[in-house]
């Protein structure tokens, strides 16, 4: 699975769609697809990739010959560099352009030292550069593990309730040095039960627990078989938006046991990293795409589902008694993909000649 720009839960919620294996699969395709989409609008990859890549010395590449361009390979950060088999200490060289920091599109010999470029028998894939690739490595620290990780074959990564608000299928988690793709999510206990009765009223928004410490707002939960979205937490009570994501209203008894999606299914050793152990309480980091991006990603995510759903022959009407509103509303995807394509697209890059 290669990351996406966006969870299924932001797509379900933007078209409120309840949760159901069909579904998921679609939204999961349709991510995939719109990500894609979206990079090469941008002629760039915005995630962060962990690795070793080669280049040409710029003996090929025209001079200056100090001067060696990553064109689509953009750079975050550098870990080692070397050519003809020689290490160059990553002081003598320059990450550019240095006025905003990644992504880097040039390396440069620092031309005050006596690194150079060259040193194996031609110029072919002479620079061997190891670093973290990609737009930029923005992350969110959200909580940290419940369980420990013992293997580096296990799948199920057991968070709290913090996480669990803020992550979904698609994410890109970070713990310690190892990324993970999060592919899934399924209930599990939380430990805590109802400890008053609960009425089938939708107005009936308040769940009262024993300990409210272990939930967070924004976290969907389990009782019985109705989803419930919380919205805000006072004291040991859950103030709860009821029936949510399909689920029926239904009547819950003191006792009954309350899930929640806190078991994430992920993809060990993601994007260049090495799967390891990790121990219970271990910080989980949330990488994060630039907003635009995440904002066209949904947006295309959610227009192919639109044209499935009508065999790609959808029309819209373009006028409505002398108003142009409709018509403008036809532009916005377009519009949007401008807007990110100004901001955030990759411009050719020319040399004179």
């Amino acid at each position: 699975m290669e990351p996406v720009y966006a969870t299924r839960e932001d797509v379900q919620r933007a078209l409120d769609v309840q949760p159901s294996a069909r579904s998921s699969r679609q939204i999961d395709r349709a991510l995939q697809s719109a990500s894609r989409d979206v990079e090469g609008l941008c002629h760039r990859v915005f995630y962060p990739w962990q690795g070793e890549r080669r280049f040409d010395w710029p003996d090929s590449q025209y001079r200056p010959s100090w001067r060696v361009w990553l064109d689509d390979s953009e750079l975050i950060s550098l870990t080692s560099v070397s050519s003809g088999g020689n290490a160059i200490p990553l002081d003598d060289l320059l990450l550019e352009p240095n006025r905003s920091g990644p992504p880097y599109n040039r390396i440069e010999i620092n031309i005050g030292t006596s690194a150079a470029w060259g040193g194996g028998d031609t110029h072919q894939q002479d620079i061997t550069i190891t670093g973290l690739w990609g737009y930029r490595n923005t992350e969110t620290t959200l909580s940290t593990t419940t369980t420990d990780l013992t293997t580096t074959t296990a799948t199920t990564l057991n968070v709290d309730g913090d996480t669990s608000a803020q992550v979904g299928v698609g994410s890109l988690l970070r713990v310690d040095s190892e990324r993970l793709i999060v592919t899934g999510r399924t209930m599990t206990a939380t430990g805590q039960s109802l400890v008053a009765d609960l009425a089938v009223q939708k107005n009936g928004t308040s769940v009262t627990v024993a300990d409210s410490s272990g939930f967070a707002v924004d976290e969907t939960i389990l009782i019985g078989g109705e989803r419930m979205l919380i919205t805000d937490i006072a004291g040991n009570t859950l103030v709860v938006e009821r029936a949510v994501d399909g689920s029926t209203l239904a009547a819950h008894t003191t006792g009954t046991t309350i899930y929640a999606a806190r078991a994430l299914t992920v993809t060990r050793g993601a994007l260049g990293t090495t799967a390891a152990t990790h121990t219970s309480g271990t910080p989980v980091h949330r990488w994060d795409p630039p907003g635009l991006v995440r904002d066209l990603t949904i947006a295309e995510a959610m227009n192919r589902l639109g044209n499935e759903q009508a065999g790609y022959a959808r029309s819209r009407k373009v006028g409505d008694g002398g108003t142009s509103e409709r018509a403008k509303n036809m532009n916005d995807l377009p519009d949007l993909r401008g807007r990110v394509y100004a901001t955030l697209g990759r411009k050719a890059r020319h040399r004179a000649v």
